[in-house]
């Protein structure tokens, strides 16, 4: 819209100094009156704001309050939940003993009730109040929550929810204080103004306050002048929403400015009084424009499209011109900020907020007729590009990336979710239609490998793929889903799609659990190590034993490494698993003869992550275990990261005086030169080599005979996996080989069962 600036019929000046210097007196009724109009404006916005400030800050002591009432009773719950005596009770269903404590832990907090919910889904309280409905608590405490609102008959609580465990998990605690109109009076109290607090449910806010959004201070609008603010708080029972509504009569606050107001208007009116006369026409010149610009700065505060017309060439006119840039300036400012908020930098294409936007869009456009087709894609080894080409090589490998997408799937949207991430949305019109050519296509931009200033890189892609009706309505569910499918397909193999199955949810909440437990066992100690003979085959004599772990669930039984061991290099428990395993076995060792060492597998995350070497030490240390006796285990997987940080490690840990064994020798592409670049200890021939010795029409014997030669020749160790028949053990003795392990000797035993095979190696060293 446009705002004229009429031009001051008399005087005319082209310097408003010069004009307001020359009428300074005529001017001074008509600045005053202005003064008094904007200063009394200003005086009540202040007053709203001071109140609006006033209330946004008593919300944040209310919510303060709120949160250290809930911790507070949290400790309770925690201190009643680790008592022996009540989780005895609990666990033998001793319903006095815990009526009683229930009883005393309420009467201790000033709660209202305090109650157990049980794994099986029952209730047992004091009888002091009304309890929630189980099915309606359950599920929540069960995901983790233990603070919200909770309903007792016809009012609401606030709740603390502790966990009952011994060790295993028994039921939760639950600790209920009220939060009815004498509780909220308490607390009102503590604020710095007069307001009016009330813990309601949504369905019952009045209706100014219902519409209000959360966080946000709003007036009533009616002659009551209140301000009112809604706070949404935290629900530990489901099919509830509680909100705090603060309620402050903006009349009363704006009360004390009262007096200034009179003062001001009685102020300004004898000085109008004095200079109306003549400075009626000054006004209309001078205040009359700057009214125009602070009109036009108000509604453009208000978001309005505002352009102001300069008809003066005064400062009047250049203000407005000055304006009019601004305004300008901060709308392309403002136009770049969003580009830049919804788009990637480096590709530009739409980033992750952006694209669940379109999503959400595409899926509330969505006809009956049509499918929505969300596709997460994750490079395959696109840290390699980066640190083997650098990092501008490895932008550039990502902008070539989003190019080749936009221009093969320009029907699509594309974007980049992050790092090596991109994200496709398409909408098929076709219910009958097939996905698997649209699901090439966007596996076919991976197909090809990209040049980088004469250097080619290898360019593939994981991808999981969710559609929508089947896969889910919302995009929080479809996102989730593809999700689920990339780690599937990243799991089946590199350059590979995968659609959502419901099973990937099933496996992806059984995985959850898993982790879980995981977790548990590390902390309470259900693990325990099994340990395999390696004997000399020269001299028919036990040389050692490596340790293996195994998990002794306490439902399931033992877990196999081979299931809880990828999981945990996956979450990084990794660390604390194997961290455990150097120290028991060290601590096992020590007590075997001396001339038996204890071998320990390293994983390569392990291996990898700082203070290995510290870790070896202080195991050794505490033990008391000589570092010769111990002997560490890699896989040639720890060359590839850094090759020189990998060397750099194993010269720490040589330095200790432990041995290093390299694992599963054989199986990789570069084993040889991994021999050549370091001096193991031991070479450990891989059972796949061992087990097709039984087969005259391979090669089996000559890779066994060259692997023993070379490792002869560099002073090492080799030892042969998988050795199940005499007939193995004889070819492997005939081709060099020092060493075996495999059934033929013993199944991996617990640590009880050592004594037996320490006896019988006696015996058959005084036989032979």
């Amino acid at each position: 819209m446009n705002i004229p600036l009429s031009s001051v019929p008399v005087p005319t000046f082209r310097s408003l100094k010069l004009r307001i210097a020359v009428l300074y007196a005529l001017l001074f009724a008509a600045v005053l009156a202005v003064v008094m109009v904007l200063v009394n404006v200003s005086v009540e916005r202040f007053g709203e704001a001071s109140a609006s400030r006033d209330m946004a800050a008593s919300a944040r002591v209310f919510d303060e309050i709120i949160d250290l009432r809930a911790s507070q009773m949290r400790s309770s719950t925690d201190v009643l939940a680790r008592d022996f005596g009540f989780r005895e009770a609990l666990a033998t269903g001793d319903a006095p003993t815990m009526a009683s404590a229930l009883a005393n832990l309420r009467n201790r907090t000033r709660a209202s009730s305090a109650f157990v919910v049980t794994l099986d889904g029952e209730m047992i309280g004091d009888g002091s109040s009304t309890l929630p409905p189980v099915e309606e608590i359950w599920y929540r405490l069960d995901e983790g929550n233990t603070k919200g609102v909770i309903t007792l008959g016809d009012h609401l609580a606030l709740a603390a929810a502790s966990p009952i465990e011994a060790p295993d998990l028994l039921g939760w605690l639950v600790l209920a204080a009220p939060l009815d109109a004498a509780e909220m009076a308490r607390v009102s109290e503590l604020a710095a103004v007069e307001f009016d607090a009330q813990v309601r449910l949504s369905r019952d806010l009045p209706p100014i306050a219902a519409s209000a959004t959360p966080g946000v201070v709003i007036e009533s609008g009616d002659t009551a002048q209140n301000l009112y603010r809604v706070s949404a708080l935290q629900s530990l029972q489901d099919g509830i929403e509680p909100r705090l509504m603060l309620r402050h009569s903006l009349a009363k606050a704006l009360e004390h400015y009262a007096a200034l107001k009179y003062l001001l208007a009685l102020v300004g009116t004898l000085g109008l009084v004095l200079v109306v006369a003549l400075g009626w026409r000054i006004a209309r010149g001078v205040a009359g424009p700057l009214a125009k610009l602070d009109e036009a700065v108000r509604r453009f505060g208000r978001g309005d499209d505002v352009i102001v017309q300069a008809e003066t060439d005064d400062e009047v006119g250049r203000l407005a011109s000055s304006f009019n840039s601004m305004v300008s300036a901060i709308a392309d400012r403002e136009r770049r900020i969003i580009h830049v908020g919804l788009h990637d930098g480096l590709t530009n294409l739409p980033n992750r907020k952006l694209f669940v936007q379109q999503l959400e869009q595409a899926l509330a456009r969505r006809k009956d007729e049509e499918r929505v087709l969300i596709a997460y894609c994750d490079l395959d080894d696109f840290k390699v590009v980066n640190d083997t080409l650098g990092h501008p090589a490895g932008d550039s490998f990502l902008r070539t990336v989003a190019a080749r997408l936009v221009k093969e799937l320009g029907d699509a949207q594309v974007a980049r979710l992050g790092g090596d991430e991109f994200a496709v949305l398409a909408v098929i019109d076709d219910n009958d239609a097939s996905l698997i050519p649209l699901a090439e296509r966007i596996n076919n931009c991976f197909g090809t490998n990209i040049d980088l200033d004469g250097q080619i890189a290898d360019c593939s892609a994981s991808i999981g793929i969710a559609v929508a009706p089947g896969d889910g309505e919302s995009g929080v569910d479809l996102l989730k889903h593809a999700d689920l499918a990339l780690y599937r397909a990243k799991r089946e193999g590199k350059s590979h799609y995968h659609f959502f199955e419901p099973s990937l949810d099933e496996q992806a909440r059984a995985r959850r659990e898993m982790e879980l437990d995981l977790r548990l066992a590390i902390k309470d100690g259900h693990f325990e190590l099994y340990f395999q003979p390696l004997y000399s085959l020269n001299k028919n004599k036990l040389e050692g034993f490596e340790a293996l772990i195994r998990w002794n669930h306490p439902k399931r039984g033992m877990v196999s490494p081979a299931e809880f061991i990828p999981l945990a290099e996956e979450t990084g428990l990794i660390h604390q698993v194997g961290d455990w395993v150097v120290r028991e076995a060290c601590r096992a060792a020590r007590d075997w003869p001396d001339e038996l060492s204890v071998a320990v597998n390293i994983s390569p995350k392990q291996f990898a992550a700082p203070g290995l070497a510290s870790t070896i030490l202080q195991a050794l240390s505490n033990s008391g275990l000589q570092p010769h006796r111990l002997e560490l285990e890699i896989t040639e997987s720890v060359f590839i990261a850094d090759i020189e940080k990998t060397l750099g490690t194993l010269h720490s840990l040589r330095n200790l005086g432990v041995r290093i064994a390299l694992d599963d020798f054989g199986t990789g592409y570069s084993s040889l030169s991994y021999l050549r670049s370091f001096p193991f200890d031991k070479v450990k021939i891989d059972q796949s080599f061992v087990r097709d010795l039984n087969d005259n029409t391979n090669n089996a014997h000559a890779i066994i005979r060259a692997i023993t030669a070379l490792a002869s020749a560099l002073g090492m160790d080799t030892l042969a996996e998988g050795v199940e028949s005499a007939e193995q053990c004889e070819i492997l003795r005939e081709e060099g080989c020092g060493y075996g392990q495999g059934y033929l000797f013993s199944r991996p035993v617990p640590v009880g069962a050592l004594t037996a095979l320490f006896e019988s190696d006696a015996q058959r060293s005084l036989a032979g």
